[in-house]
């Protein structure tokens, strides 16, 4: 089955209509804590769930970086009823959650069951993507597979966004944008991925300024749609260095997760910027590499790397993300966790440019 989308201010009704054609008469939700009442969606919901007639079960019980033990108690949650829908509303992690749910459920089961995604933020396109992402202790887990875990339905409502505080849009944002430019110049790319990632960088350039500092009905629908794209892409190719590295960094030091991922950002595009015949990563080799390097630093609105790089950094500050790691409490000693703990294989291996660990202990020290 192909996912269905809705988009647009207000489009969170068209929940009902989903109830109601596809029969559905038990669900599953899971919410945030406090985030499903404050953004509206808790008194909609409700409202519809009540006539429709539809019972529901709200599990909340886990972290903003879940843990498979928390996932697990969700499931065993969800064994004591038979349900024949899951609905994750929330951030990225609520919407992973119940992506984990139904994976668990098929493992066990065999049977697939409707999956619907309500994004309360624009950032991890995560209602877009067939990925999960947990964490068992600090190490970060990666799960997924597209016939089951991508949601069936997506509802994208940028009413859903207007509550929440600076800090979260700023951290989303730079997540989204992070996504698009590491799936813009990931070794997977193709020309559906890099179309989905240059509309979502065009996108965020243009909006996530105003978005978290004086925030518009506009610039949240513009920017719902570049979180959307940046999922879109990502499916496709996955990320690549900057999200491997950003994991240990929230895990171990509390790093919003968008903001973490964005750190590395600007320093990784003057990396990728001196690749050559024998640290080119790409199959396409060194000139594609560069050529795809300058349409970044063309998207950006930028005249060269160094251009581009401080493009990013203002970017950041501007919207009130510290840039320094020595700014974040993240002494010089820590570089060493992060090293140890963010070099992951399988996403190094997706970065245009040999990355080694000597390399990335120099891109950590040029940001502390």
């Amino acid at each position: 089955m192909k996912q269905q989308e809705y988009f647009g201010s207000g489009s969170l009704i068209r929940l009902e209509n989903i109830l109601k054609d596809e029969k559905l008469r038990n669900v599953f939700l899971v919410t945030g804590r406090s985030s499903f009442e404050l953004c509206g969606a808790q008194q909609i919901l409700f409202k519809i769930f009540g006539e429709t007639g539809c019972k529901f079960t709200r599990f909340f019980d886990f972290s903003p970086n879940p843990r498979l033990k928390e996932i697990e108690e969700g499931f065993n949650l969800f064994g004591e009823e038979e349900y024949d829908c899951i609905i994750g509303i929330g951030g990225g992690s609520c919407i992973d959650v119940a992506k984990s749910i139904k994976l668990f459920h098929y493992d066990e089961t065999g049977k697939r069951i409707l999956l619907v995604a309500i994004p309360t933020t624009a950032g991890s396109g995560s209602e877009a993507t067939h990925f999960i992402v947990y964490y068992k202790g600090k190490e970060k887990q990666s799960e997924g597979n597209l016939g089951i875990t991508l949601p069936d339905y997506a509802i994208i409502d940028p009413r859903l966004t207007e509550s929440l505080p600076k800090k979260i849009v700023a951290s989303v944002g730079m997540d989204a944008l992070t996504q698009a430019i590491e799936s813009h110049w990931s070794v997977n790319s193709t020309e559906e991925s890099k179309k989905y990632s240059a509309e979502s960088v065009r996108l965020i350039i243009q909006n996530l300024v105003l978005n978290a500092n004086s925030p518009s009905e506009e610039s949240r629908e513009e920017m719902m749609k570049a979180a959307n794209l940046a999922g879109k892409a990502i499916n496709i190719t996955k990320t690549t260095a900057c999200h491997s590295i950003s994991y240990p960094i929230t895990s171990y030091f509390n790093v919003s997760h968008g903001h973490a991922a964005a750190l590395t950002l600007a320093e990784m595009l003057v990396y990728n910027s001196k690749c050559n015949d024998e640290t080119c990563n790409d199959k396409r080799g060194k000139d594609y590499v560069m050529g795809i390097t300058n349409e970044i630093i063309k998207m950006l609105g930028a005249e060269n790397v160094s251009d581009a790089y401080n493009k990013i950094t203002n970017l950041m500050k501007s919207i009130g993300l510290e840039t320094r790691l020595s700014n974040l409490g993240i002494n010089k000693e820590s570089i060493e966790i992060i090293i140890k703990n963010g070099f992951t294989i399988e996403r190094v291996k997706n970065h245009p440019r040999l990355l080694t660990k000597e390399n990335l202990r120099k891109i950590l020290k040029n940001i502390y």
